[in-house]
C-alpha cells in the first residue's frame, strides 16, 4: 500500500514541495473559508449520496456525518482553531478534509470518492449566492418600507419636478419618492432572477466529465435544497453566469442608490433646502464648525464604483477562458463577497438616512409655486377649448415673453394683455391655474395626482406583503 507523503489534495505525482512563495500565492482559505457552512452541508449530502451508490456503508455514513457535525460545531464556537488550522489549509475543502482525517483516520479520505474540488466549489458558491440574494432582498425591503413611510407622511406636499435639472412641472413629493421605489422594485426582480440562476446543483459533475459512481444527482440536489440539477458536467464546473447575474443585480441596486444619493445631496444643499438630514447620518467638518455634511449619501454614491467594478472584474476573469474549469475561477469569490457585504451595509445606511430625513414643506411648496411651472397648464387650458396643442404652445410662449418684458411673473399679467394673444382665454383663466389643479389633473395611472400616488403606495405595500409572506 502506498503511504501518503503529505496531506495535500493533489500531491500524488509530485516529488518535491511547491515553492513557498507560490504555495502561499495559490492558497484561498483566507477568503473561501466563508463557504465552510456550505462545505459541511455538501459533504453531508455527498456522504449520503455515496451510501445510496453503494460506496459507503451505513456505519461509515453515520461516522462521517457525526464527524462533520463536530467540525461545524467547533468552527462555530472556536474561531481560533479555524484560524490556526487554516494556516495549513489550501482552501476550505482541504481544511475540512484535514479535520475529517483527524477525527476519522483514513475514512476521512474516503469522502472525496467520485467528486472534485471543481464541482464542490461550484455547488457551494451557488448555495452562497442563493442565501446572499435572500439577505439583500430583506435589506431592500427595509429601504422600500422607508420610502413608503416618507411617501405616506408627505402625501400632500408639492415640489418642483425637473427635467434637465430645470424646473418643469409641479409634482407631489410622494410621487418623486415612489419613482425611486419603482427602480428598487425592479431590482427585486433582478435579485430573484439571480437566485433562480444559481438554483441548479452541479454536484456529481466531478472534475469535468461527471462522477464515475452512480450517485443520484437529483437526490443530492433535493438534499441541498436545489430545485434542479445542472445539465452538462463540463459546463457545470466552469459556469459562473449565476455569479454575474447576482453582481448585475447588485450593480443595479447600487446605481439606483447612487441616483437617490445624488438627489439627497442636492436637496440637502442650501441652494435647495428641501430636506434636513438627521445628525445620526451626517458628519461635520474638521475645520468649519457650521458644516453638516451629507456624508452618508456621498459615501453611498461613491461606493457604487466598488459594486460595478466587481461585476466587470468577474466579466474580465471569465473572458477567453477555455471550456471547463480553470484555476482563474478562484478569482470569482473575493469580489462578489466584498460586493455583497458592501451592498448590505449600503442598504442599511440608505434606509436609515432616508427614514430619519425631514422634508421641508415650506421650501418644497415655495419652489412648486413658481408660476413658470404652470405654463403647460396654460397650454392645456387652450387645448381644452379647441386649439391644437402646438399652436397653444406658441401662444403661451408669447405670454411668457410679454411677462419677461414687463419684468413680472406671467400669472401677474392683466387679462387684457393675455386676451390679446388668444380670444379663447376667459376672465376666470388665472383662477383655473394653480399648483393644486395642475397636480390633480394628472390623474392617469402612474401620474402625480394624489389618488394615483395613493394607488401606487397601496400596490407596492401589497406586493411587499406578498413577497414577505413567501417562504
Amino acid at each position: 500500500m502506498v503511504e501518503r507523503k503529505d496531506d495535500r489534495l493533489w500531491g500524488g505525482r509530485f516529488e518535491t514541495a511547491p515553492d513557498a512563495h507560490f504555495d502561499a500565492f495559490q492558497r484561498s482559505f483566507s477568503f473561501d473559508r466563508r463557504l465552510l457552512p456550505y462545505e459541511i452541508a455538501v459533504d453531508r449530502a455527498w456522504a449520503r449520496g455515496l451510501e445510496r451508490a453503494g460506496v459507503f456503508t451505513e456505519s461509515e455514513v453515520r461516522q462521517t456525518v457525526a464527524a462533520l457535525g463536530k467540525i461545524a460545531e467547533r468552527a462555530k464556537n472556536d474561531p481560533v482553531w479555524v484560524d490556526q488550522s487554516g494556516l495549513a489549509a489550501e482552501d476550505v475543502h482541504h481544511f475540512v478534509e484535514k479535520a475529517l482525517v483527524e477525527e476519522l483516520g483514513p475514512l476521512g479520505w474516503k469522502l472525496h470518492t467520485g467528486r472534485s474540488r471543481n464541482d464542490l466549489v461550484a455547488t457551494e458558491f451557488r448555495l452562497f449566492v442563493i442565501d446572499a440574494a435572500e439577505t439583500i432582498r430583506g435589506a431592500l425591503h427595509a429601504l422600500l418600507h422607508a420610502i413608503l413611510a416618507q411617501a405616506k407622511a408627505n402625501l400632500k406636499v408639492p415640489m418642483a419636478g425637473m427635467t434637465h435639472m430645470q424646473h418643469a412641472q409641479p409634482l407631489l413629493l410622494s410621487h418623486f419618492l415612489m419613482a425611486h421605489a419603482e427602480a428598487f422594485t425592479r431590482d427585486l426582480t433582478r435579485l430573484e432572477n439571480a437566485r433562480a440562476s444559481a438554483d441548479a446543483c452541479p454536484l456529481g459533475s466531478a472534475a469535468l466529465a461527471g462522477s464515475s459512481f452512480a450517485v443520484d444527482r437529483a437526490a443530492l440536489a433535493r438534499d441541498l435544497g436545489f430545485s434542479r440539477i445542472t445539465a452538462n458536467s463540463l459546463d457545470a464546473v466552469s459556469d459562473r453566469d449565476f455569479a454575474l447575474d447576482y453582481l448585475f443585480a447588485l450593480a443595479g441596486i447600487a446605481t439606483h442608490l447612487s441616483r437617490l444619493a445624488e438627489d439627497s445631496v442636492l436637496f440637502a444643499s442650501q441652494e435647495f433646502s428641501y430636506v434636513t438630514l438627521s445628525d445620526e447620518f451626517s458628519t461635520g467638518s474638521s475645520l468649519m464648525p457650521q458644516k453638516k455634511n451629507p456624508d452618508s449619501w456621498e459615501l453611498l454614491r461613491g461606493k457604487t464604483g466598488r459594486i460595478t467594478a466587481a461585476l466587470f472584474g468577474l466579466f474580465t476573469t471569465l473572458k477567453g477562458l477555455p471550456t471547463s474549469y480553470q484555476r482563474d475561477l478562484q478569482e470569482d469569490k473575493q469580489g462578489l463577497f466584498a460586493a455583497h457585504d458592501q451592498m448590505h451595509d449600503m442598504l442599511r445606511v440608505a434606509a436609515g438616512a432616508l427614514g430619519t430625513s425631514k422634508f421641508r414643506e415650506d421650501h418644497l411648496r415655495a419652489a412648486a409655486s413658481d408660476p413658470a411651472l404652470l405654463a403647460t397648464e396654460a397650454a392645456d387650458y387652450l387645448v381644452r377649448r379647441g386649439m391644437p396643442f402646438r399652436q397653444a404652445h406658441d401662444v403661451v410662449g408669447a405670454i411668457l415673453r410679454v411677462a419677461d418684458k414687463q419684468g413680472k411673473p406671467w400669472t401677474e399679467l392683466s387679462m387684457t394683455d393675455i386676451k390679446k394673444l388668444s380670444p379663447l382665454f376667459s376672465d376666470d383663466f388665472l383662477e383655473c391655474i394653480s399648483v393644486e389643479s395642475a397636480i390633480a389633473a394628472k390623474a392617469v395611472p402612474g401620474g402625480t395626482a394624489e389618488e394615483s400616488v395613493r394607488a401606487a403606495i397601496v400596490q407596492l405595500e401589497r406586493k411587499l406583503e406578498q413577497m414577505e409572506q413567501k417562504p
